[in-house]
């Protein structure tokens, strides 16, 4: 009897119609920081992510990747960059689900804090458009160092209607906006820039220069760094000047990344372009510090949410997937990596979240949460940027070579993972100005051991890694900066598990983490470890 050579068995089915928000640890964090009010929109987010049209958007934005436009067919200079349909789609979603710029128009406490559980649950469906999303929300503050831009441009900033196309800002019905920081022969070295500033008679300036890295170019404002009389300085761009004419905004290309490809990535040329100064001349990198802030917490939450994707693909692919006699997830093997990799991305979870909520609570007043998060976002940028290559890499694995084609998502996950540890500050840059807060700025640490301090008692490793940190603090040179940011990170984190995750996963985070019975790679936890109720944890039903 002849039999089909392409019947299909033990191959797990579509990971679709679930609630990618449906996460115990985003919601139960969500709920601690003020922000229970809600839950309802991300579920009704999550429902959405977790549906096919949206996985398809992800894949066609990222396979049909932007074209740059230089010259219309006349020959005219337009600049523009022409975006899949998919990515205008992903775009819409995002700025009408408040993930811009709304928090800072909304005066509910915990608006920031929801803002940013949105991004983490719509950014595991496409990572990439959260770039121009992320830069949006950062601006804000920012640009409020000039008081009538921001009355004028603020409105629009903060508008959850998705209005792409260069035109009038004013006769928009919504802005997306961009920063202009890096050049060729500095990098991260902002003061080394030679892009230059002169005043004009009306007040206004006009910049000469090229920029290396600037993301998202078809967005409508960018602030930009350049040197003025007085040093460096920040400038409000606008890619359409209120005129209506288009300033001189020429890219010269496009890169060609790694990952993030649904996202464009320019190098743009000023020539006798007109800028609005915002601060003070001199005060540049003090002014567009502030956007930056807001987004390296982006950073920790993006990463976060790329380590939750890529779990709860290899959490599924274990579950229906057969192998020596019986499902991969009662392997004892696999559930210890399975189990590893959900510690892992519960510890980064909440402590974006727990990010998030002490910049909310920053922006509305409270000193020691402004305190808190000047150390804790530069400790948290550093170590879960850093954790996600390792995390996505794992669980990859977990899937063999199923994971290895592009139709699992997964590839994309992995090329998109070293993103966040790079942009806003490489690893090197995030260990120094954690150090720089430490030594500047003495609040910060004691708002940092007063967070600690909230779970004292409650396991020893993590009270005698708690100590510890005494000892290191002293020896805060600068070829230590890397080893005193880890730790900061794993004490910090292992207190919020302590206090706030089942037993199972802060047992296994304090043993693994903290008190050295854990391994170099992931599936090494301490015997006797649960593995089996860490991993029921990490899926969404």
């Amino acid at each position: 009897m002849s039999q089909s050579t392409h019947d299909v068995v033990n191959q797990p089915p579509p990971l679709v119609g679930h609630d990618i928000a449906a996460d115990p640890a985003l919601l139960g964090a969500v709920e601690r920081e003020g922000a229970g009010w809600a839950t309802g929109d991300l579920h009704r987010l999550g429902k959405l992510g977790g549906q096919e049209e949206p996985r398809r958007w992800a894949e066609e934005a990222n396979r049909h990747e932007p074209r740059l436009l230089t010259h219309d067919r006349y020959g005219h200079r337009v600049d523009e960059v022409d975006f899949h349909p998919s990515w205008h789609r992903l775009m819409e979603v995002a700025v009408g689900e408040g993930l811009a710029g709304s928090p800072w128009g909304d005066d509910r406490p915990g608006a920031h804090v929801a803002r940013a559980a949105g991004l983490f649950v719509w950014s595991q469906v496409e990572a990439g458009h959260s770039c121009p999303i992320s830069m949006t929300y950062a601006v804000v503050p920012a640009l409020r160092h000039n008081a009538e831009l921001a009355a004028t441009f603020e409105p629009l900033l903060t508008s959850r209607v998705y209005d792409p196309g260069l035109r009038t800002p004013a006769v928009k019905r919504g802005l997306l906006a961009g920063m202009g920081m890096t050049e060729k022969q500095g990098g991260s070295d902002v003061r080394a820039n030679s892009t230059t500033a002169t005043r004009v008679a009306d007040g206004t300036y006009r910049l000469r220069g090229h920029k290396w890295f600037t993301s998202a170019p078809m967005c409508d404002l960018f602030l930009v760094l350049a040197q003025a009389p007085a040093g460096l300085s920040c400038f409000l761009v606008p890619r359409v000047l209120p005129d209506g004419s288009r300033n001189t905004f020429r890219i010269q290309r496009l890169k060609d990344k790694l990952g993030n490809r649904s996202n464009a990535s320019s190098e743009p040329e000023f020539d006798d372009t007109v800028a609005w100064l915002v601060g003070d001349e001199g005060q540049g990198v003090r002014t567009i510090i502030e956007m930056v802030a807001m987004t390296r917490l982006d950073c920790v939450t993006g990463s976060a949410s790329g380590m939750r994707a890529a779990l709860v693909q290899a959490v599924h692919h274990a579950r229906h997937r057969s192998a020596f006699g019986g499902p991969l997830i009662t392997k004892p093997l696999m559930s210890a990596v399975l189990a590893d990799l959900a510690v892992e991305s519960e510890a980064a979870t909440v402590l974006a979240l727990r990010l998030a909520g002490a910049v909310d609570r920053g922006v509305r007043g409270d000193d020691a949460e402004r305190a808190f998060s000047r150390l804790a976002v530069a400790v948290g940028k550093y170590w879960v940027c850093k954790r996600q290559p390792a995390v996505v890499g794992e669980a990859l694995e977990c899937l063999g070579g199923n994971g290895y084609v592009e139709e699992s998502g997964l590839p994309r996950l992995y090329r998109d993972a070293p993103l966040n540890s790079i942009w806003e500050g490489s690893g090197n840059v995030q260990a120094l100005d954690a150090l720089r807060a430490l030594r500047r700025d003495p609040r910060s640490l004691e708002a940092y051991r007063a967070e600690i301090g909230l779970a004292a008692g409650a396991d020893r490793r993590l009270d005698d890694a708690a100590a510890g940190l005494t000892t290191l603090l002293g020896t805060a040179d600068e070829s230590q900066a890397r080893r005193i940011v880890e730790r900061l990170a794993l004490v910090l984190q292992g207190a919020l598990l302590v206090r706030h995750a089942p037993n199972d996963v802060a047992d296994a985070f304090c043993g693994s983490r903290l008190g050295g019975d854990g391994g170099l790679t992931f599936g090494v936890l301490p015997p006797g470890t649960d593995t089996a109720a860490i991993v029921d944890r990490a899926l969404p039903s």
